[in-house]
C-alpha cells in the first residue's frame, strides 16, 4: 500500500482538493442548453436516426437529468453505509475515522450539488422530467442486503465514476462547460472515495469465509438486477419526457427502438461501466477469484 492509499494520505488529499457547492454552481455559471451535457457513449442518441439533431440534443439533456438524479439517489444509498462504518476500534488506524468522516461529509455535499443542478436544469429546460422512486424505498431495498455485498456495490459505483470522467468526459470538447465542471469536481473526490471504499471492503472481506464471499457476490448481483429493473422503468419515463418536450408522438416502431437503445445505454452507464472496470475487478479478484469470474460472466449483457 502506498502512502497515498493510507487513511492519513487519503484524508490529506481530500482536504487539499476540497471544494464547495458554491465553487461549482451559481456566480453567473449556467448550463448551456445549446450543447450536449452527456458524452455520446452514455447518451447514445445518434443511433436513433429517426430523430432530428434538435431532438437528439433534447434527449441528451433528458438523459443528463436522469444521470444527475441517479447519482443523487446512489449517493443517498451510499451515505448510510459509510456512516455505519466510520467508527473505528482501538486496534484500527487512528486516521481511519477522520478519513471516513470526511468521505461521508463529501457524499452529503455531492447530494446537495446534484440537487442544486437538478433545480437549475428544471428552470432552464422548462419542464419536469420524471425519475424513478420514491428514493427512500429504493434506498431501503438496496440496503436490505449484507454489508459485504453493499461494500461491493459501493465500490463498483465509485470505480464507474472514475471511468466516466477520465475516459468519456475529460477530453470531450463538445460538452457544456458547466455540466463538465460538475462531473470533474465530482470525480476529484470520488477518486479518493474509491480507494477508501476498497480499504473498507478489504477489512470486511478479511473476516469472511468463502461461503460468505459467495453470498456477497449474490447480494451484489441481486442489487444490480434491482437497479436494472429501475432502469427499465426510467426509459419509459424518459420517452414520456421526450414526447412532452418535443410535442412529437413516436410511432410504435420508433418507440420500440427508442426503448431498446436507451435501456442499453443506461445499462452501460450505470452498470456495465462498473462491471468491466479493471480497478473494480482487481479489488474483487484479490479477495475472490471466483467472484470476479462471476461478475465478468454477466458483464457483457450490460455493455
Amino acid at each position: 500500500m502506498t502512502s497515498s492509499q493510507t487513511y492519513q494520505g487519503l484524508l490529506e488529499t481530500s482536504q487539499r482538493i476540497n471544494w464547495s457547492v458554491e465553487d461549482v454552481i451559481g456566480r453567473g455559471q449556467q448550463l448551456d442548453f445549446s450543447r450536449p451535457f452527456l458524452p455520446e457513449n452514455f447518451a447514445r442518441v445518434r443511433e436513433l436516426t429517426f430523430l432530428s439533431p434538435r431532438e437528439q440534443l433534447i434527449l441528451n439533456h433528458i438523459r443528463a437529468h436522469g444521470y444527475l438524479a441517479m447519482f443523487e439517489l446512489v449517493e443517498r444509498c451510499i451515505l448510510p453505509f459509510i456512516d455505519a462504518h466510520t467508527a473505528s476500534t482501538d486496534e484500527q488506524d487512528e486516521w481511519r475515522t477522520p478519513a471516513l468522516a470526511q468521505f461521508a461529509a463529501e457524499e452529503r455535499k455531492h447530494i446537495a450539488l446534484f440537487t442544486a443542478f437538478r433545480s437549475e436544469f428544471a428552470e432552464g429546460f422548462g419542464m419536469d422530467c420524471g425519475f424513478i422512486g420514491p428514493a427512500e424505498d429504493i434506498g431501503a431495498a438496496v440496503r436490505d442486503h449484507g454489508e459485504l455485498g453493499l461494500a461491493i456495490f459501493v465500490l463498483g459505483i465509485e470505480w464507474a465514476t472514475q471511468r466516466h470522467y477520465l475516459e468519456s468526459v475529460r477530453d470531450d470538447q463538445s460538452l457544456d462547460l458547466q455540466f463538465k465542471s460538475l462531473l470533474k469536481h465530482h470525480w476529484l473526490e470520488e477518486s479518493q472515495h474509491a480507494k477508501l471504499d476498497a480499504m473498507v471492503f478489504q477489512e470486511l472481506a478479511a473476516h469472511a469465509t468463502s461461503e460468505q464471499l459467495d453470498a456477497a457476490i449474490d447480494d451484489f448481483l441481486d442489487i444490480g438486477g434491482f437497479i436494472d429493473g429501475g432502469l427499465c422503468q426510467q426509459t419509459g419515463l424518459d420517452l414520456a419526457a421526450f414526447e412532452r418536450a418535443t410535442g412529437r408522438s413516436l410511432s410504435p416502431d420508433e418507440r420500440a427502438r427508442f426503448l431498446e437503445s436507451q435501456l442499453q445505454a443506461m445499462r452501460w452507464t450505470f452498470l456495465g461501466s462498473a462491471l468491466v472496470n479493471e480497478g473494480f475487478l482487481g479489488a474483487i479478484g484479490t479477495v475472490t477469484a471466483s467472484g470476479r469470474a462471476r461478475i465478468e460472466e454477466v458483464a457483457p449483457a450490460f455493455c
